[in-house]
């Protein structure tokens, strides 16, 4: 029992840790520097975190369990498509071009809406025979108009961007940690629950990095204009320069190209 809780609670931290990361935390905040609600920041950092729990859990699992072994050249690729990534995400955002996506894909913030049998604010009203059914339908409604406001109103764009970025730094950084894990638990179920546990971590951190990254963003936005598209300028800069060291990095360092690349996962 003191072993489980002890993986349970080093898992959990490490995670955290993990979301800390120098890549993560750019490419996040090249995707909250646009974003003007703080929810809606913590939101972001909680679908990275699922998206990269994903991968981690599904890849990380397959080596554990069936003993899968990574090619050099395939790791290798796996990181230079996170380099390809940060590029994209900070050329995107000096464009302009973010910018527009969000807002052409983000619906209306609007309090109040109707539905197609009238009635308003997510909320049906209409009676039933049974009062049991009736509480049913409110509460199922209820959840119906939570949803509706909180994806609704983000877009399907800014919830399938932070998914697709989580999938793909997990899928770069799953064989290191699970090769990490098998050296220290050499119980294959523990060794996954681990993992399971290392995501949730993730997702924790990177809901409280997202957060704090979205406060100066949302806060100049109001009161200093300029200093606030100066950030996103900043980010756009730095998620180009940091995507541009770690295509150089893979591609010739580490001999993506060469007849024998070198790869050791971290």
């Amino acid at each position: 029992m003191i072993a489980l809780l002890s993986i349970v609670a080093l898992g959990f931290f490490l995670g955290m840790r993990h979301a800390t990361d120098p890549d993560h935390v750019i490419a996040v905040t090249t995707i909250v520097s646009r974003q003007q609600s703080i929810r809606h920041a913590a939101l972001i950092g909680i679908l990275w975190g699922i998206g990269h729990t994903v991968t981690i859990l599904v890849v990380g699992s397959a080596i554990i369990l069936f003993g899968i072994a990574i090619p050099p050249r395939l790791g290798l690729s796996m990181e230079l498509s996170v380099g390809l990534m940060l590029i994209l995400l900070g050329v995107l955002n000096l464009s302009g071009i973010m910018r527009w996506i969000t807002e052409t894909f983000t619906p209306a913030q609007l309090e109040n809406h109707t539905h197609a049998n009238g009635t308003r604010n997510s909320v049906y009203r209409h009676s039933h025979g049974n009062p049991s059914e009736k509480h049913h339908h409110h509460e199922e409604n209820r959840s119906i108009g939570w949803m509706d406001r909180t994806f609704g109103r983000l877009g399907i764009y800014q919830v399938v961007r932070p998914l697709v970025v989580g999938l793909v730094h997990g899928l770069a950084g799953s064989a290191a940690v699970a090769l990490l894990v098998l050296t220290t638990i050499r119980v294959p179920s523990l060794a996954v629950a681990y993992l399971l546990v290392f995501g949730i971590g993730t997702i924790a951190g990177m809901m409280l990095i997202t957060t704090a990254i979205a406060m100066p963003f949302k806060y100049s936005k109001t009161r200093f204009a300029r200093l606030n598209r100066g950030l996103g300028l900043v980010s756009g800069i730095i998620s180009v320069a940091f995507g541009v060291f770690i295509v150089y990095e893979m591609a010739f360092v580490n001999g993506l190209f060469r007849h024998v690349p070198n790869w050791v996962p971290r």
